[in-house]
């Protein structure tokens, strides 16, 4: 009992979390305290099997498929409030208060048999009083939740499947399109070039600079430049770079030139010279 009065709270707080949370990361979260805590009320009330199954299962499993998906949505992304039904609120409020009514009474109506306690129903192991219970007088329930499952997964595929309303395009009818749209448009057929090629930044918010230091417009994606995101200040770095270059150059071309003279004067004045300059 003590573990009940601890956990059931923390889990009652994060069901309203769930309920009332704008973000749907902090909505994750909730699902995640929730199940968490179901899993420690199993394991105080004797059932370790339903403990291991709502911790690999569920929280392990399912909660992973939802933070996927809400990698894929956007985690600022937000549900519109506004009403595309009028009075939905309302209606729903009420079905609420009518289906929690119904389950009040149809509760405080069930009548009970005398209490057998933990001992005894995990007299043969929590596994084998589970599977009697499930395979025994719950088996229609448990087929008919199995079927409900597996409707659910073929409703799934049904509606993430897509027809193919064209045929499907081959890599020569890509190339064959690619050359049409050079020829009539001029845009180069190749690949475009990375980002960040010979520039002082590797990210892919960088365009890469042309042989004449402008940068190329292909090199980014088009997303980056729809929010905005491309890297500002790079012409900046090509020009410091190029004078770098050309100092560095410009110095290697005063050591050639020096040292090709000094060469030059000893191999005019030649060795007897340098020889009479010794005995001197």
């Amino acid at each position: 009992m003590t573990a009940f009065w601890i956990v059931a709270p923390v889990v009652v707080v994060a069901a309203l979390g769930l309920l009332f949370a704008r973000k749907a990361v902090h909505a994750a979260l909730s699902v995640a305290v929730v199940m968490v805590g179901l899993a420690v009320l199993y394991a105080a009330q004797g059932a370790p099997f339903l403990f291991a199954v709502q911790i690999i299962v569920y929280t392990g499993a399912i909660m992973m498929l939802f933070l996927f998906v809400l990698m894929l949505v956007g985690v600022e992304s937000r549900e519109s409030l506004t009403e595309t039904i009028r009075g939905q609120r309302l209606a729903a409020t009420v079905a609420g208060l009518g289906f929690g009514f119904v389950l009040v009474t149809a509760v405080g109506q069930t009548t009970l048999g005398p209490v057998t306690g933990l001992r005894s129903a995990n007299e043969d192991g929590n596994v084998y009083g589970l599977a009697a219970l499930m395979f025994g007088p719950y088996v229609v329930a448990m087929q008919l939740t199995a079927a409900l499952l597996v409707t659910a997964v073929l409703g799934a595929m049904v509606l993430a499947h897509r027809e193919a309303l064209t045929p499907r395009r081959s890599q020569a009818d890509i190339a064959r399109d690619r050359m049409a749209e050079y020829a009539a448009t001029g845009r180069h057929p190749g690949n475009p070039p990375t980002p960040g090629v010979f520039a002082r930044h590797n990210a892919v918010d960088t365009p890469a600079p042309l042989p004449d230091g402008s940068p190329a417009a292909d090199s980014v994606s088009p997303s980056i430049v729809a929010r905005g995101q491309l890297r500002d200040g790079f012409d900046d770095d090509i020009h410091v770079v190029s004078r770098q270059l050309r100092r560095e150059d410009d110095e290697d071309e005063r050591r050639r030139g020096s040292g090709a003279v000094g060469r030059d004067g000893e191999r005019r004045r030649g060795p007897g010279a340098a020889g009479r300059e010794e005995n001197q």
